[in-house]
């Protein structure tokens, strides 16, 4: 099943993990609005699309010294600005092929002072049927 980091942290909250709030967004207006629903003053525009290293990739479209696509933003119109480069082009990152995917929507989400990040990957043992 392929799920976007919104979708899965929907579920995450709705069982009473603890998520930042955000909200997906499709178009760039829709990303501003987004924006102005969040605390602030820090925002993260997260390109959506099923990769990991998305922070590091690159876009095809943009310059090579250009940001990844995940984005720290420190105004709405920052917000807008990052929306704007992300949707539509196509981010190369390591676990795409160098076709890179689309970004076609964006999850904008509250900042956050991180002090650990921890990941969790569960896989299926098709020959057992387990994980």
């Amino acid at each position: 099943m392929n799920i976007h980091e919104y979708q899965a942290k929907a579920i995450l909250k709705r069982f009473g993990a603890p998520v930042s709030e955000g909200y997906p967004a499709f178009t760039a207006a829709e990303a501003a609005d987004a924006a102005k629903k969040l605390k602030g003053p820090l925002y993260v525009v997260k390109s959506q699309i099923h990769a990991g290293g998305r922070g590091k990739g690159k876009f095809k479209e943009l310059p090579a010294d250009a940001k990844g696509g995940v984005r720290l933003a420190f105004s709405i119109e920052d917000v807008v600005k990052n929306a704007k480069d992300m949707l539509g082009n196509t981010l190369v990152t390591a676990q795409t092929t160098d076709a890179g995917k689309q970004v076609n929507r964006l999850y904008i989400e509250d900042g956050a002072d991180i002090s650990r990040e921890l990941y969790l990957s569960i896989l299926v043992d098709r020959a057992y049927g387990r994980i």
